[in-house]
């Protein structure tokens, strides 16, 4: 992914910090801003995961603090849900005299509440995502339940959310009063995604069932069945980013992928975090990883993985190329490929017994109705694959520097 750090200004005048998550080597085709939950911030592992699912399918998304958290300017005490709408206003605007203007909402819990108010200002937004998200903003007094009555008295108490202290005046209570977010929705032309956990502790999936009788067609539900409200498990954001992907698309004007414009055939791009590098083969997107074992994220597979596909991949289509053109029955071919290093002692150039090569082992099932000379032929023919001949010689591997800052 191409990741850049950016800063705007609020209609109050108070620098907020981002991040615009860009496609590798090509231009977005919608650009996507990100609303995260009541407290959190931009670089929460969740918002990240769902930012780079976006990223990966050709979406340019703007997750960024809301003010007074993360690593925005100003005071959480001042801060409103009518503010954080401000701050989305803000964004948007950002985007549009940037790039472009964002045509998809995506919020989390409280956020989610604050990108349906934002939506009806933004005339360029054509769909709406929330994840965990309350049917109303009052929905947030039950975190703050313990403190209400000194909010009231003193206006102002400092409470604890998710293990952390912030202090809430009573501004933000008489404010998020004022905002009945079900009928509000119901007047909005926009397509919606509401996504939401059974098992949310948190707020109540019933809250996702009231927005969704709230607005009209076009609206659709996802159950995000076994996670909770932060959606801590990797495995949960990850999905609900592709999803979220894949269900936008038919709501957004998203022209097919130009052919890559350059003279090399894959490009692979890494920022200065973890190992995840976004991948662009041809007019195909894909992400290589590192296991956490090894530091990374293991949200994709390894280098050495994709070598090893590639072997796999190459070895059944040339047998059943083969196979085809002779008319032979076979109906299925599986190649099974492990790589690993193995001591190359008896390896003649070695510059000490300590040296190791490259070792794959491949294991080929056949199935069809074949006797025992097609299938030694097969095997035979196994070896002939372009994949396996390049492993086999010697390469070379010219490297050059271009555009060196």
């Amino acid at each position: 992914m191409n990741n850049n750090k950016i800063a705007f200004k609020n209609s109050e005048g108070i620098e907020l910090s981002g991040y615009l998550e860009l496609p590798l080597n090509k231009q977005p085709h919608s650009f996507v801003l990100f609303a995260h939950c009541f407290t959190c911030n931009k670089n929460y592992f969740a918002v990240k995961n769902i930012s780079r699912a976006l990223s990966k399918n050709g979406y340019g998304v703007l997750r960024f603090d809301f003010a007074g958290l993360g690593e925005s300017d100003g005071d959480f005490a001042d801060t409103t849900f009518s503010g954080n709408v401000e701050d989305l206003m803000s964004a948007a605007k950002y985007l549009e005299e940037k790039y472009s203007a964002p045509t998809l909402l995506i919020g989390h819990s409280l956020g989610g509440a604050a990108v349906i108010f934002a939506a009806a200002q933004l005339p360029q937004v054509k769909a709406v995502v929330t994840i965990g998200a309350p049917s109303s903003p009052v929905h947030v007094k039950h975190l703050l339940r313990s403190n209400l009555e000194e909010i009231r008295e003193k206006g102002v108490a400092e409470v604890n959310v998710g293990g952390r202290n912030f202090t809430i005046k009573k501004d933000f209570l008489e404010d998020i009063n004022t905002h009945n977010l079900s009928e509000f929705a119901r007047g909005l032309k926009k397509a919606f995604l509401f996504m939401h956990s059974p098992q949310d502790k948190i707020v109540e999936v019933s809250n996702a069932e009231d927005l969704y009788r709230s607005v009209k067609h076009p609206k659709s539900f996802v159950s995000l069945d076994g996670a909770d409200h932060l959606l801590t498990n990797k495995e949960d954001s990850i999905y609900a980013g592709n999803l979220i992907a894949s269900w936008a698309s038919r709501y957004l004007k998203i022209p097919e992928d130009e052919e890559l414009v350059t003279e090399y055939e894959v490009a692979a791009n890494l920022g200065k975090e973890g190992f995840t590098t976004q991948m662009r083969a041809g007019r195909h997107y894909f992400i290589a990883d590192e296991p956490v074992s090894f530091g990374g994220e293991d949200l994709g597979p390894s280098p050495y993985d994709y070598l090893s596909a590639g072997l796999a991949a190459c070895t059944s289509m040339t047998i059943q190329m083969y196979a085809r053109r002779k008319k032979w029955h076979l109906e299925n071919v599986e190649t099974h490929v492990d790589h690993h290093k193995i001591h190359a002692e008896d390896c003649e150039n070695c510059e000490s017994s300590s040296a190791k090569i490259d070792h794959f082992e491949r294991v080929i099932v056949l199935r069809g109705n074949l006797d025992e000379k097609q299938q030694q032929r097969l095997l035979e023919i196994a070896d002939k694959c372009p994949v396996h001949k390049s492993l086999s010689s010697k390469s070379t591997i010219e490297t050059k520097l271009e555009n060196t800052l």
